[in-house]
């Protein structure tokens, strides 16, 4: 339990933090944060904490945004 935690919570953070440098602008610092928030939904979806459907809809997503920087 205490380990699941661990991850979702690392998980969310990593998400805020990257969607954090898209809203700055600072686009290689986001595409830093989002390698990292994509390791940790990948450790997520593989220890079983989110489905395989979501995190790919996750990082696609934070891909998107990553993408449609200035």
């Amino acid at each position: 339990m205490q380990n699941n935690n661990v991850i979702t919570t690392r998980t969310k953070t990593s998400i805020k933090k990257f969607i954090k440098e898209v809203e700055t602008g600072n686009k290689e610092a986001a595409t830093e944060k989002l390698n990292v928030a994509v390791k940790n939904i990948d450790k997520a979806a593989s220890s079983g904490l989110i489905h395989e459907n979501k995190a790919a809809r996750e990082k696609s997503r934070l891909t998107k945004m990553r993408n449609n920087m200035q």
